[in-house]
Order: C-alpha cells, then structure tokens, then sequence
C-alpha cells in the first residue's frame, strides 16, 4: 500500500492549518535500522504512544499505562491509525479541541531489530508477523533495552487490542513503569508542564 493511502486516515483526522503535527509530506531519510518513538501524550486520557517503523510509516498503539520493562507487567496496546516518520520528532502541544488536543513529549527513541520467526526458526518479515498477529523486536533506547514482544488479542466490544511485553529477567525495584508527570524529554529535557509552559501560548 502507497504510504498516501496508509497516511489517509491520519490525514483526514487532523488540520494542519491548527496543529503543528507533521502532515507527512515531506521524504524521510533512509535509516540503517528501523526507528522506534515512544512519546506521552496529555490528552483527553494520559497514555504513551507506542510506534514502530514499519516500512515508510509508523505502526502505533496507545499503551495507556505505558511500556514497562519488568517482564511481569503485561500492558494493552491499543492500535491507532499510522502516522508518517517525522512524527518520531513531534514534541509540543495540540490545540484544544483539534483531534488529539493536548501535550506531547518524546520520552523515547532510538531503532530495533526485528526478531520474529516461524516455528523452524526461519525470520519471517516484520510487518508479516504483525498481520499474523505476534511480533518480538529488540529495543535499543536512551531508556527502553532489550526484548519485547506485541501479541493480538480481542478487547471488549470485539475491539482489536495487543499486549507489549517485555521479555527478560524480573525487576525486584518496582520501577517498572515512568512516572509520566515527571518524565522528561529525551529531546529537550523538558516535562509535559514545561513544553505546556513553552508552546502552549497561542
């Protein structure tokens, strides 16, 4: 599928005469490795978004309590619709009342290695295994490392829903999760109340 067509319904949900998201139009460099982003958005609910390059765009999920890197937490991942590979660099405040009002901040990045396989231990194409419904990829981050996995199940109402997982020995120190108030940027250092401070004058 044309990156246009996978960007429709990120497209068609946004204005971009009000919000200074990135509308996708630009060409993005070609990377080594495929990137990851995980960022805190303050919006209607506090969640982190959860995104993988997956070809030209980012796949993404809303991880509500946010990735966790003890193995024991088992966190929903709700999918939402792609969005384009610039995002991985959006940090700032979304208008009230556009979709998505609120702040954003990037709590992470960095790339990943895809490491899926069949049952004979063959490596199966990423976005394959995604469709098949379970993916293992290694995260290297400033602050997310190692194993995790995506895993599909069905969530209320019939609602498709993942769990992100990670795949390691267990924390005894019971950090296993941020504190999203208190995270800060990995791009500027800045908090959510800071960048509402710094961007939020309109």
């Amino acid at each position: 599928m044309a990156t246009e067509d996978r960007l429709r319904t990120y497209r068609g949900k946004r204005d971009f005469e009000r919000t200074r998201e990135p509308s996708g139009n630009a060409a993005a460099a070609a990377a080594e490795r495929p990137r990851f982003v995980v960022q805190i958005h303050d919006a209607r609910r506090m969640h982190f978004d959860f995104r993988l390059q997956v070809g030209d765009v980012l796949k993404s999920w809303a991880v509500p309590k946010g990735p966790s890197a003890d193995p024991g937490d088992k966190r929903m991942a709700v999918p939402t619709e792609d969005h384009p590979l610039e995002y991985e660099d959006f940090e700032g405040v979304i208008p009230k009342g556009a979709y998505g009002g609120g702040t954003v901040i990037v709590w992470d990045r960095g790339t990943y290695e895809p490491l899926s396989h069949d049952r004979r231990g063959r490596p199966v194409d990423f976005a394959e295994s995604l469709e098949k419904g379970h993916a293992s990829f290694r995260l290297h981050g400033s602050k997310l490392h190692g194993e995790y996995a995506l895993t599909r199940f069905r969530g209320g109402a019939d609602e498709e829903a993942w769990l992100l997982v990670h795949k390691g020995a267990a924390r005894t120190d019971g950090h296993g999760t941020p504190d999203p108030r208190r995270a800060r940027s990995v791009r500027t250092g800045r908090t959510l109340a800071q960048v509402l401070a710094d961007d939020g004058r309109e």
